[in-house]
């Protein structure tokens, strides 16, 4: 195993973590700047109001974009694993 393949390992890795989770942050941030609007617009300053459409808003991403992040996950694991037998672990 030589470095130049460790490091390529490690930025697929990192690649496929970033890939996997854009959209979930991106929803997160939309949804969060706009409570942030509302709440700046109506002065209304709870704390706890941020959470709930948040975790709705989460939970819908993942409904709609799991399935794609589950087959990214499964092709990079299905990867490691058959190039496990070259390596002679």
């Amino acid at each position: 195993m030589t470095q130049e393949y460790v490091l390529a390992i490690a930025r697929d890795a990192v690649i496929t973590t970033l890939t996997v989770s854009a959209p979930l942050l991106i929803i997160s941030l939309v949804v969060g700047l706009g409570i942030s609007i509302f709440q700046a617009t109506t002065q209304i300053q709870e704390q706890t109001l941020t959470f709930v459409p948040k975790i709705v808003a989460i939970f819908a991403s993942i409904l709609i974009f799991g399935n794609w992040m589950l087959n990214i996950l499964i092709s990079i694991t299905t990867k490691l694993f058959s190039q496990m037998s070259t390596l002679g672990l």
